[in-house]
């Protein structure tokens, strides 16, 4: 295939540095006076843009190896999620994730943070006080009247643990990563979870065969499935 012949400007060069047309020929021949013409005999000039100001601060030239923290908003506002219409205080649920999944536990109350309050009691499966989120559990149609069960002193802050800051090296990393498996449990809250299982546990026995149901484990067998279950 041949290959495409290259169009021939309007003044074709006949020797390096010698063009056929001279420039009085080029100008009229591209128009140029005409432009002229219609602008009162000078060319239309167009003003330049505007050039944005550099900012104040630059940006820094180097970036730092480590990542900085920066402070969170503080007026900002978190709103609790609405609880589940089948769950009430008192409803046995099925725990999904967590160390204690496949777990039936009492649902006590709904916290400040949206996160659900409950316990096994831990003298019949060995749940705890503990808080879990309504997305990972499964509310049954069992339920425990625990109305006589006072609850008011649990809140978000009892579930938080005391922090200590320390140099960050090898060795005091395994050191805490030992304090937190080796930390035992207050005896404050040792002698709240015996207070809410002596309350629970007397209920739970009223109940034919319920404390055997919360002492289960709660699994899926082979063919069975899940959407079809009634809880």
């Amino acid at each position: 295939m041949a290959p495409k012949p290259v169009k021939a400007g309007r003044s074709k060069e006949l020797v390096r540095g010698i063009n056929r047309n001279g420039r009085s020929k080029t100008y009229h021949k591209r128009g140029l006076w005409a432009i002229k013409a219609k602008n009162g005999g000078t060319f239309p000039t167009h003003q330049k843009a505007a050039v944005a100001e550099a900012p104040a601060v630059r940006a820094p030239k180097f970036y730092p190896a480590d990542d900085v923290k920066k402070p969170l908003h503080k007026n900002k506002v978190i709103n609790a999620p609405k609880l589940r219409s089948s769950i009430t205080p008192g409803t046995v649920l099925i725990l999904l994730a967590g160390h204690f999944k496949g777990k039936r536990v009492v649902f006590l109350k709904q916290l400040e943070s949206g996160l659900l309050l409950v316990t096994g009691p831990f003298k019949v499966n060995g749940v705890p006080l503990r808080r879990v989120n309504q997305a990972y559990v499964i509310a049954t149609s069992t339920k425990v009247d625990i109305s006589s069960v006072d609850v008011a002193k649990f809140a978000d802050s009892y579930f938080k643990r005391e922090v200590t800051k320390t140099k960050k090296g090898e060795s005091e990393f395994f050191e805490a990563e030992k304090d937190n498996k080796e930390n035992p449990l207050s005896e404050e809250k040792k002698e709240d979870q015996k207070a809410i299982d002596a309350k629970l546990v007397p209920l739970i026995e009223a109940v034919p065969e319920l404390k055997t149901y919360l002492s289960a484990r709660f699994s899926l067998k082979s063919g069975v499935k899940p959407h079809e279950l009634v809880f």
